[in-house]
């Protein structure tokens, strides 16, 4: 079961989402500053392993870390634990949240509509 990751592990996710395996020292580069200390993220990484986000490969003492949940997995938990928490399940409730707060477009609103439209025929 996939569990929901701090503002840091997503940090890091992200990161290693985009990059698909890195060192530690990658990480930090790909983070803005200020950076954290290279112990801060090692812990956070293997955390991150603990919770089964992430795996690793050593070559000599030196350790390449990987994403194990796909990125796709993730977002799919993180919006299903928001329509959840905030929308009732209800993706009627969202959208209508979205326009009403100015935060989606009338024609955004009508690209979804037509998308839904040929999703719909497709079937």
């Amino acid at each position: 079961m996939i569990k929901e990751l701090t503002k840091a592990e997503e940090q890091i996710m992200l990161i290693l989402w985009e990059m698909e395996e890195a060192l530690v020292k990658d990480v930090i580069e790909k983070m803005n500053e200020p950076k954290p200390a290279y112990n801060t993220v090692s812990t956070v990484i293997r955390v991150l392993e603990g919770k089964g986000f992430v795996d690793h490969k050593a070559i000599g003492n030196t350790y390449i870390y990987f994403p194990i949940i796909k990125e796709a997995e993730y977002k799919r938990f993180a919006l299903e634990k928001v329509m959840n928490n905030y929308f009732e399940n209800s993706y009627e409730s969202l959208v209508s949240f979205l326009v009403k707060d100015k935060i989606m477009s009338n024609d955004e609103l009508n690209e979804i509509i037509q998308l839904a439209e040929k999703l719909k025929k497709d079937k």
